[in-house]
């Protein structure tokens, strides 16, 4: 098997992050040979504007090739642009930004990282696509750019041969569904499970989840409530024992939850356990109904009405499309749907 050929443009101030979190997941990926070891799915390599450049973090990496030496046409199949600082400075941006409309079309596949969207979105060809960035320079990016149609809570969007993703770490979401566009669930799951990360993170497409954005938004006596809930989801997680963890009466309790979270106590714990249960579905050593149960729901007749109203699926199919022991066959046609989704929404899975 031939590798594709996956290459990160590098620049000055760029984030390390956006950059090694893809490379780890495509470099990751393999598949058994019929007769020998497992053969590398991508070839990756670091191009730059020059040899040696510098990350925010102060991070050096060595490129394999600089700009000046590649095109087009040099045998790359998908393009990775990472954000960072140094993209929004005006002399480094001219640079990125100029290469990228001599070469990138006739390059396969294009993705941004984070704010990598500012040294694609200059060259005009994402005009009238709807694209994602971190969430933090959205507004920014839909003014500089108003041809683009920015939506801010989206981990990742595909647009014909582009793609944007949101911060950071969102780089590993996209870089998955590009594994799974090429190869298939079944070597996405198993890279996913190499790095300990989700295959399909939990909260669709919002770029933070419910603990996050809970924590994020308080900082008084209900800042490590969450987290606490998150490791209590078997339990008993009525008003009042979330009342006594906070020291509050339990009217006292539903009266500042409510005012805070614009969420009933009830309704934000069965989130908790819906996303949760999505987590542990991908583990087949667990039935649904133990995965039911696992995570609160004494009835799984209850879990999986709740389930499917949250997500518009049912657990067992959701569980399917991630199914490891599926055959070749099975792959292939997953590989086939996956390519007919665009803007994925919830799940990432829903067409």
């Amino acid at each position: 098997m031939i590798p594709k050929r996956v290459a990160i443009l590098g620049f000055e101030g760029m984030n390390s992050l956006d950059v090694a979190g893809p490379v780890e997941a495509f470099t990751s990926a393999r598949i058994e040979a019929p007769n020998g070891p497992r053969e590398a799915c991508y070839e990756v390599k670091i191009i730059a504007d020059q040899k040696v450049v510098t990350a925010e973090s102060g991070i050096m990496f060595l490129a394999h090739e600089v700009l000046e030496a590649v095109s087009g046409k040099a045998g790359i199949d998908t393009l990775i642009i990472p954000g960072g600082h140094g993209l929004r400075v005006a002399e480094t941006n001219a640079r990125i930004s100029l290469w990228l409309g001599r070469h990138a079309r006739g390059i396969r596949r294009v993705a941004t990282v984070c704010t990598g969207i500012y040294g694609l979105a200059p060259t005009g060809m994402l005009d009238g696509c709807r694209v994602t960035t971190h969430w933090r320079f959205a507004q920014d990016v839909a003014m500089r750019y108003p041809k683009l149609k920015v939506h801010a809570n989206a981990l990742y969007i595909k647009q014909g041969k582009f793609y944007t993703s949101a911060g950071i770490t969102a780089g590993i979401d996209l870089a998955l569904e590009l594994i799974e566009e090429d190869f298939g669930p079944k070597v996405a799951l198993t890279v996913a499970r190499e790095m300990v990360v989700y295959l399909k993170r939990p909260g669709g497409q919002e770029q933070y989840s419910e603990p996050l954005q809970f924590q994020a938004r308080n900082t008084g006596r209900f800042a490590d409530l969450a987290a606490w809930m998150l490791a209590h989801l078997h339990g008993d997680l009525c008003v009042e024992t979330l009342a006594e963890r906070t020291c509050l009466s339990p009217r006292q309790f539903s009266r500042r939850f409510r005012s805070e979270f614009k969420s009933s106590p009830a309704a934000f714990v069965q989130a908790l356990r819906l996303d949760e249960a999505r987590r542990r579905l991908a583990n087949f050593e667990s039935t649904v109904e133990n995965v039911a149960e696992s995570v609160g729901f004494r009835d799984c007749n209850t879990f999986r009405r709740a389930f499917e109203r949250r997500f518009g699926i049912a657990p067992s199919e959701y569980r399917s499309r991630f199914d490891l022991r599926s055959s070749h066959e099975s792959a292939r046609t997953a590989q086939q749907e996956s390519t007919q989704y665009s803007v994925r929404k919830e799940l990432n899975i829903r067409r």
